[in-house]
């Protein structure tokens, strides 16, 4: 932990170190418990003055710049998250194994979350579950068939989500994966209209495919619950800003979370104090909630970290005003076309002779107004069409 210490820490008694008239510095420090006395100590290697302290950003660093990362598809991938675990408090805040009962009802939805013994789903493990989403939601996008299966490699994994490669992250990841799968959820939520009462999982399974020699995972499939999968297919998900993989604090990422699926690309958004405490799923008392949640906007205020929406308080009204920086903005659905029978390019190639047929085929998927009922008749009308106006302007 951080404090304020004299300089020339030598002495590690706590009276002695209160005696030094020197400069206050921040120090990292280990506190040592005896039974004579209690000891500071002090690691040389750490010291930063006040000032780099306070101005230090709340973001973590961006480990994995996107332009100097050698797979793209990686980053191709947007971060998508599933609206209905973003309504609702699913995932535990506590950084700690959380192994109580949850319960949570709000506009005639009703949740409990029962733990494994590992604890809770944690809002850091989400990062597995917005990765997949998004893999998938790529995918269908692109026209391809999908799975509740998705099979990754666990170093793309890590780097997407701005995570540690080295060997702690692979412990982490695997330790996230048997909470996830340890999770349970009953609830009557709604997805892919319809309404769901039963007991599910997060992931019904998660399966380490590959590992190293040294014991680190190279290949992971994880197989989706049918209640995340269904609001795959049914396209509830919303894209997420990179920058949430780097906000630290699980209540930021929450409370990002919230305003996304609220806020969405409104100018502005306004939500009480006591009801966002309750979709936070804080177990804090309203008095250290609204204690973090001041803190948060504090440092929003000084370093405009929060991604999407600046954030706000109304004292005398006792809510929470969120903003849209305009970084959201209402996008309209893109007609998908599934993949075209093999044959038609040949066609194609005769529609528009000496032409790339597969640039065509990117061109009309990019064209598309809606979802057609026969594609290979359309894409060919597309060819006819786009070989008529290149006549007419020649």
């Amino acid at each position: 932990m951080w404090v304020k210490v004299r300089k020339g820490v030598g002495e590690s008694t706590k009276d002695r170190v209160q005696k030094y008239e020197r400069p206050l510095l921040w120090v990292k420090v280990r506190i040592v418990l005896t039974s004579e006395l209690l000891c500071v100590k002090v690691r040389k290697d750490i010291v930063l003055s006040d000032e780099s302290v306070i101005n230090r950003s709340p973001l973590l660093p961006d480990r994995y710049p996107q332009g100097d990362f050698f797979v793209c598809d990686i980053f191709d991938a947007v971060p998508k998250a599933d609206m209905a675990s973003m309504e609702h408090p699913i995932f535990s805040l506590s950084t700690k194994p959380d192994t109580r009962v949850r319960e949570y009802e709000h506009n005639g939805i009703k949740i409990a979350i029962k733990p494994s013994v590992d604890g809770l789903a944690t809002v850091h493990d989400r990062d597995i579950l917005i990765y997949c989403i998004s893999q998938l939601m790529t995918a269908i996008n692109e026209g391809k068939e999908v799975s509740q299966a998705v099979r990754f490699r666990a170093f793309d994994m890590l780097v997407a989500t701005n995570r540690n490669t080295a060997g702690s992250g692979y412990a982490q990841l695997k330790a996230a994966l048997e909470r996830l799968a340890g999770t349970r959820i009953s609830t009557n939520i709604v997805t892919g209209g319809q309404e769901v009462f039963r007991t599910f999982g997060l992931i019904e399974s998660a399966e380490v495919v590959r590992e190293t020699r040294d014991g680190r995972m190279q290949e992971v499939e994880v197989k989706l619950s049918d209640w995340v999968f269904n609001a795959i297919r049914s396209k509830e998900v919303l894209t997420l800003h990179r920058d949430y993989f780097r906000l630290r604090k699980p209540l930021e990422r929450r409370i990002y979370e919230i305003a996304r699926k609220h806020c969405g690309a409104q100018n502005e958004w306004r939500i009480s104090l006591s009801l966002l405490q309750k979709k936070c799923g804080s177990n804090s008392t309203l008095r250290e909630f609204r204690r973090l949640v001041t803190n948060i906007i504090r440092e929003d205020q000084s370093h405009d970290h929060m991604p999407d929406y600046s954030i706000g308080m109304d004292e005398q009204e006792d809510t929470v005003l969120f903003t849209n920086r305009q970084s959201v903005k209402v996008v309209l659905p893109q007609a998908v076309a599934p993949h075209l029978d093999p044959d038609v390019y040949e066609t194609a190639r005769m529609l528009a002779p000496g032409h790339d047929v597969y640039y065509l085929e990117r061109e009309w998927r990019q064209w598309l107004p809606e979802t057609p009922r026969n594609p290979e008749a359309a894409f060919l009308g597309f060819c006819r069409k786009w070989m008529q106006n290149r006549k007419n302007t020649g």
